[in-house]
C-alpha cells in the first residue's frame, strides 16, 4: 500500500509566524483607526483574511477600506515579521524524512502566494514538497474546506489516502470538511480541547517525528 499523501499548513505548524501574523493585522488596523487588542485578533490567526477582517471590523476583505487594511497588513508581516521568524522545532527534519518514506507532500495554507514562498524559506521547506496551495487558489479560506479540496487535487490522491498537518481548529475543521483526517500540532499555540477531532495531537514536528512510526502516518490509522 502506497504511503499517505500529507497536506501541510504552514503557519504556526512549520513555521512560528502565528504572534508575528496577529501583531501585524493590529498595526494594520490601528493605522485605519481601528484599534483592536492583540488578544482579539490572535484566536483568529489561521482563518484567511477574507474571514477575520469581517470578524474583527465588520469590513468585507474586498471592500475598499478593507484592501487598504490587507496591503498594510501583507506589508507589515514581509518587511518587519518575516524576516525575523524561525521555524518551528524539526519541520525540516519531519519534511524529508516523510519525503524518504514515500509521502507525497502538498502544502495546504490560508497564506498568499507571495508569502508563502518566503515562509518555505524559513523552515527550510522551499524544494522539498510535490507541490503548494494557497489563498490564492481557492474562493474561500479556511474553515471553509476550498484551500484543502485544492490540495487534494495536487496531490492526486483521494480523502482517504491524505492526513492534514495543522496547528489550528480551522486546520481541522477545513480538513474535515474536505473529508481528510488531521494530525494536530500544539506549537501553534492551540490547547487539546481546542484541536478536538483531531486523529491525533503532538507537541510540534519534531514530536511527531520521533512518534512517525507509531503515528496515522506510519499506522494509516486514519
Amino acid at each position: 500500500m502506497s504511503a499517505v499523501g500529507v497536506l501541510f499548513d504552514v503557519d504556526g505548524t512549520l513555521v512560528d509566524s502565528n504572534d508575528a501574523h496577529a501583531r501585524a493585522w493590529v498595526e494594520a488596523l490601528a493605522e485605519h483607526g481601528r484599534a483592536v487588542p492583540f488578544e482579539r485578533v490572535r484566536p483568529l490567526i489561521g482563518m484567511g483574511g477574507d474571514k477575520l477582517l469581517p470578524e474583527v471590523t465588520g469590513l468585507a476583505e474586498d471592500s475598499p477600506e478593507g484592501k487598504k487594511i490587507a496591503k498594510r497588513r501583507k506589508e507589515f508581516f514581509k518587511e518587519r515579521y518575516l524576516p525575523k521568524l524561525r521555524p518551528t522545532p524539526g519541520a525540516e527534519a519531519l519534511v524529508r524524512h516523510l519525503r524518504e518514506r514515500g509521502h507525497r507532500l502538498v502544502a495546504a495554507t490560508s497564506a498568499k502566494q507571495d508569502e508563502l514562498d518566503g515562509l518555505l524559506r524559513v523552515c527550510g521547506c522551499d524544494g522539498l514538497l510535490d507541490g503548494a496551495t494557497s489563498s490564492d487558489d481557492a474562493d474561500s479560506s479556511k474553515p471553509d474546506p476550498d484551500i484543502v479540496q485544492a490540495a487534494l487535487k495536487q496531490l492526486g490522491r483521494p480523502a482517504r489516502e491524505a492526513v492534514m498537518i495543522g496547528d489550528t481548529p480551522y486546520d481541522v475543521e477545513a480538513a474535515g470538511g474536505a473529508g481528510v483526517a488531521t494530525i494536530a500540532l500544539r506549537c501553534g499555540g492551540w490547547r487539546d480541547d481546542d484541536l478536538k477531532g483531531a486523529a491525533a495531537i503532538y507537541d510540534d514536528p519534531a514530536d511527531l517525528l520521533r512518534h512517525y512510526d507509531e503515528s496515522p502516518l506510519a499506522r494509516r490509522g486514519l
